[in-house]
This record gives structure tokens, sequence and C-alpha cells, in this order.
């Protein structure tokens, strides 16, 4: 009888822990993102991130990654599945749909942006209810972040002045960067980038227009001999990414869990995810120089050069969305304000 008894009650325990645990993860969300399992993008940013978020939710929540489009589709159809709700959460690179994002596009702008990825995380955050929300329809961004800005790699070519890009086909990440390529005189290539290594291996662009944080993912020192950025890490503009939430499942989620994800996703954690990028971005430029290839600070008089030679791209901006009844002008002021009240001094 006693045994029976014994028995009988860890059956309880075992039935009770296991109700327990069911319910303690009662919001379970699917990430879903273009990168691979190992890449930094994953390891430091967004497996931090979901862990902070459950803990704050007491265990209530369950984020689940999903890396390299294992749910299917291509990295451009990541912000349809977030607002079909095909997938809960996604991370994606704005750019990859151009036009969707018009407004955000104002801090990927060259010399909007520079070369402090925290300030311009916190810029982004600053401007998000007066000037960016309306770019958001859909979905419930939980935060937006900018990489340390898109350095010059090319496969052969030297390229110290404006004059050294003409002529080159350069893969770009968006559609601002398009324009950079195409004020320098060059011919943009679009695609997401991990269809980079092939289109260098089969020669269809010369090099890319992207950050230095991409280079030990694809092995891009491999395929490249130089890597070139402005004056004291000055970039040729940045990309902006989003991590977002479907906004039907954002709105069905009780206050509780709604600040476990916002005190994941606070003013601290935009100024970290900024190093991540900028320490990223520095073992990069590493690896690429430990494998010989030549790393390139231009001089500020060369990067001056730069400055001048882009600068047509803010005002096209500014052209384009006036279109859309955006006031680009006020934006690109606001967001040099803000960039340079925010200032880490990461860049120096």
């Amino acid at each position: 009888m006693k045994l029976k008894l014994t028995g009988i009650l860890a059956t309880a325990v075992s039935v009770l822990a296991a109700s327990s645990g069911a319910s303690a993860q009662e919001h379970v969300f699917k990430l879903h993102h273009f990168l691979g399992a190992n890449a930094p993008a994953q390891t430091d940013m967004l497996e931090p991130w979901a862990r902070q978020v459950e803990e704050n939710s007491g265990g209530s929540v369950k984020i689940e990654i999903y890396p390299s489009m294992t749910l299917g589709g291509r990295p451009p159809e990541l912000i349809n599945q977030a607002r079909d709700g095909v997938v809960d959460l996604i991370w994606t690179v704005n750019g990859y749909t151009p036009g969707l994002f018009p407004r955000t596009e104002v801090i990927e702008l060259p010399f909007v942006y520079e070369n402090d990825p925290a300030a311009a995380n916190l810029a982004l955050a600053d401007m998000y209810d007066e000037y960016l929300a309306e770019d958001y329809k859909g979905v419930e961004p939980m935060f937006l972040h900018v990489h340390a800005g898109q350095g010059i790699q090319t496969v052969e070519t030297e390229v110290r002045s404006p004059a050294d890009a003409e002529g080159l086909s350069l893969r770009i990440p968006t559609r601002t960067g398009a324009w950079v390529i195409e004020q320098l005189g060059a011919t943009p290539i679009s695609m997401p980038v991990p269809d980079l290594p092939q289109a260098l291996s089969k020669k269809v662009v010369d090099g890319a227009l992207i950050p230095w944080e991409i280079i030990p993912a694809l092995k891009i020192q491999d395929q490249t001999q130089y890597q070139i950025e402005g004056h004291d890490k000055t970039r040729f503009g940045t990309t902006t990414f989003q991590v977002s939430m479907n906004k039907a499942r954002w709105d069905s989620l009780p206050e509780d869990v709604q600040t476990a994800f916002r005190d994941a996703s606070d003013r601290d954690w935009l100024a970290e995810v900024g190093q991540i990028w900028r320490d990223i971005d520095e073992r990069g430029i590493q690896v690429a120089v430990d494998a010989g290839n030549e790393h390139i600070t231009l001089t500020e008089e060369e990067t001056a050069a730069f400055q001048e030679s882009l600068e047509p791209v803010v005002q096209r901006w500014i052209d384009d969305v006036s279109g859309q009844g955006i006031d680009g002008e006020a934006m690109v002021e606001e967001a040099r304000r803000l960039i340079g009240e925010n200032a880490s001094g990461s860049g120096s």
C-alpha cells in the first residue's frame, strides 16, 4: 500500500511539473532571418535579446530562432512573412524591399550617417513616433538598428577617390546604396548578401558596398584585395535593419508580455547593439588584414572629396520623398542633430 501511494504521488508530481512547464511557456514565437546560425548577428545580438525577453517574462515567453530562411522563402520576403502572420518575428534588412521604408532611409544616407552605429540606433528611436512610424504598417518593430556602415570592398581596384570607382560594378544592399554607387559613376548590382560570394567568384561584380562584419561569415577576404573606408572610420552610408513582430500578434499579447519585449529593447540595448556591430566589424577587418588584404583608410582630404561627391545623394533622397508628401529636408536636419546629440565617440 505504501509503495502504491508513493507511485501515485510521484506520478502526480511529474504531471504537475509537466503542466507547469507547459503553462510557463504559454507564448511561443518564431523568429526568422536570413543569415546562418553562427553569424554574429544571431550569436551576438538576436540570441541575447531573445533570452532577455524570456527572462523578463518570467518564463512565459519562448523565442525560437530560425536562421538561413529555414522556414521558407527568400530574404526579401521576410517583411511580408511578418505582416501576413506566416511567422511571428523577423530580422531583416529594410532595403531588401526598396521603397517600402522611405522615411527610415534618412539614417542610411552618406554623411548623414558617418561612423557611429550606437548614435544612429538611438536617433532612429528618437525619430520613430513623429517621423518613421508610417513606414511600419502591419508590424510592430521591437527595435531598429544599423550596422557599422558601408565600406568599399574590391577584388582588384584600389579606390582612393570618387574617380577611382568609375566603371566598376558593385553590389549594393539598398536603393540609397545604389544612389551612392551611381553618383560615383559605378554600376549598382542589387542582391541579398548571401549571394555575394558567388557573384564575386563569377566576376558578376568587381566588389561591394558592404561593412567589414560580413567578411568572415562569407569568406570575402578570399575574393577581395582591398577594404576601403574614410577617415576616422567614416563610411559611405549604412543599412537599416528591423526586428519586428506581426502587428496582430503584438496587439493580442497581455501588457506584461509586451513590457518584457519593450524592456529588452530599451535605449541601453540600442546603444549595446551599436557596440556589438562595431565590435563585429573590427573582427571582420582583422580577418581580412590577417589574410593579406590591404585595409585603406582615406585621409581627411580624400574623405572630404567623397563627401562633396556624394552630397547630391542626400538631395536626391529629399526630392524623391517630397513626392510622397514627406519633408525630407526636415528629416535630414533632425537625423543629423540627433546623431550628434547621441554621439558615443565609438567612431573614434
